[in-house]
């Protein structure tokens, strides 16, 4: 069976259309809490999701990685493809990764297919994403200790062309969600 079939059936079966929501932003932007909080609300209603972060994807398929240019640029395509599989069972799929670049995201997007790939920019100005960083990393980046931070020694570039932006300054998490829930569910609700 074709991949356009089976998720047909899948889609289906679980009465809902499968997208991926890529969440992309600077680090402590609130890309994982949004994430987490977004799965928990759709599953509460009914939807079945999964969300992936670095945490979570370092552990295994990207154990063997690094963080230099381009172990973080394979991390962005295996990242994608897993994504894509994910979003061919019907499943809604949130990704949440820095992903520093306009190609890095143009990449991501290509791989999964422009028509289910939702690039969300979780935007935090860099002052309050250092306020954030209970795990001291921005401070270690800023003493040399972490090389190639994206931030402080890496580029950000944010997302020219985002598919909806939430503003992580003005908006707690429940707030944040409850926008791009708004946003979302439209595009991925059952019409058939």
């Amino acid at each position: 069976m074709d991949s356009t079939a089976y998720r047909q059936i899948m889609e289906t079966k679980l009465q809902q259309r499968s997208k991926v929501i890529w969440l992309t932003g600077l680090p402590c932007s609130g890309k994982t809490t949004i994430g987490l909080g977004l799965e928990k609300e759709l599953i509460s209603r009914g939807f079945y999701a999964r969300m992936l972060d670095g945490d979570i994807t370092r552990k295994g398929i990207c154990n063997d990685l690094g963080f230099s240019e381009p172990d973080r640029n394979e991390n962005i395509r295996r990242i994608a493809e897993i994504s894509k599989l994910f979003c061919e069972s019907g499943i809604i799929t949130i990704s949440a990764f820095i992903t520093p670049t306009e190609d890095l995201r143009s990449m991501a997007g290509k791989i999964i297919g422009k028509s289910d790939y939702i690039n969300i920019f979780i935007d935090a100005p860099l002052s309050v994403c250092e306020q954030r960083d209970v795990k001291g990393m921005y401070k270690k980046a800023r003493k040399g200790e972490i090389k190639d931070f994206t931030g402080v020694s890496a580029p950000f570039e944010p997302p020219l062309s985002a598919d909806y932006v939430i503003d992580t300054e003005i908006s707690n998490p429940a707030q944040s969600v409850a926008k791009l829930l708004e946003h979302i569910l439209p595009q991925i609700s059952n019409s058939q």
